[in-house]
């Protein structure tokens, strides 16, 4: 018997789903406060965001997977086959692929079990993160169609145009703690570009101690940074000339991959962890303005943190503060290392000791 085409996508989307996507969960707790303007940014407003009420008592594994396998199944033989090649394509890439967006209808909910799931959540749940509730725990990308509309009667589904949200309010890790260790830019060029063009931040490269390449100066509102991307369009990493035969170095040079996505945003700046390690980030804008200690904040792959907030920065220029009078920059940098970490419980006590790092500064003018 000869299998069709859309059949073949079918299974091969299956195949492809996140390990453990046919653990059941057990009861969600109820929306936070902040779910219902989440949702209808992330699912477009549609009925019954987030899990209801649990059901009693819990099903098998094999249960489980077997409803989670049907009404995925149900959910993809209603696309067409060009919508099933897109999703294949981005599944099977991981997001490094330009692929287009999954448009949907916003109230087409699916039930699984006794919880109603959106269909963006319902395919982040099969194809990236097992473990996620509801519309509250991600976040769109800026480059989705369904990007900021609230309200729309279709909504892009595909889930690799979405990422998770990073929360700050669980405490941190002990060994996040480390002194302020603020570095200067050295070069004219981060105030102004020639002709007079205006950015918004400058990139360097970091690897130890030394600086690999020139400053890298973005106009656009999103940057790609990565080692090895497939369509990568952006700052290359890969590119730089590094004179550095530390093997530490370059295993963690490795390990890059997709990088990162800097995003400026209304609310602020993002960064989008494309890679599949770690990142490290520290903020001035993403803790206490009044601790003497900043904290670098973990970032583990496919989740995103509002890195920079203009109006905090602001707030922190403190015309009498002599910290800030000596380092002008403080409040407008953030560093970001690759796979590594660095603080009290880690040999790496400062950024200048990790093998790949960032650092971002932004445009006050």
């Amino acid at each position: 018997m000869f299998r069709t085409k859309r059949s073949v996508l079918v299974r091969r989307l299956w195949r492809s789903r996140a390990p453990g996507g046919e653990e059941e969960e057990e009861a969600a707790a109820g929306e936070p406060g902040a779910a219902a303007e989440a949702r209808a940014h992330v699912c477009g407003g549609g009925r019954g965001c987030c899990p209801g009420k649990a059901g009693r008592g819990g099903r098998s594994s094999a249960g489980a997977e077997a409803e989670l396998k049907a009404l995925t199944h149900a959910v993809l033989k209603r696309l067409k086959e060009r919508q099933l090649e897109g999703l294949l394509h981005a599944v099977e890439s991981r997001g490094g692929a330009r692929t287009p967006c999954l448009l949907l209808p916003a109230k087409a909910d699916s039930r699984l079990g006794q919880h109603w799931y959106p269909l963006p959540v319902l395919l982040c749940k099969v194809f990236r993160w097992p473990d996620l509730r509801n519309c509250s725990e991600v976040k769109r990308l800026c480059c989705c169609e369904s990007y900021g509309k609230a309200h729309s009667e279709l909504v892009c589904c595909n889930p690799y145009h979405l990422s998770r949200l990073c929360e700050l309010e669980s405490p941190p890790p002990p060994y996040s703690r480390y002194p302020m260790d603020f570095l200067k830019p050295t070069d004219s060029q981060v105030l102004q570009e020639p002709g007079g063009r205006s950015h918004w931040c400058v990139v360097a490269y970091w690897e130890e101690k030394t600086r690999v390449g020139r400053l890298y100066s973005v106009q656009e509102p999103s940057l790609d940074i990565f080692y090895d991307l497939p369509q990568g369009n952006g700052f290359c990493l890969g590119q730089l000339n590094s004179d550095n035969k530390s093997q530490l170095v370059q295993k963690v040079r490795s390990k890059i991959g997709y990088g990162i996505q800097l995003t400026k945003e209304v609310d602020g700046v993002w960064v989008y962890n494309r890679s599949s390690y770690p990142i490290f980030i520290k903020s001035a804008t993403l803790d206490n303005p009044d601790s003497r200690t900043l904290l670098v904040h973990k970032v583990f792959p496919g989740f995103s943190i509002k890195a920079f907030d203009y109006e905090k920065a602001y707030s922190l220029q403190r015309p009498n503060d002599h910290e800030f009078m000596q380092q002008p920059w403080t409040g407008f940098t953030v560093q970001i290392s690759f796979v590594k970490g660095w603080g009290q419980c880690y040999t790496r006590q400062f950024i200048s000791s990790c093998p790949c790092w960032l650092e971002v500064i932004f445009n006050n003018r």
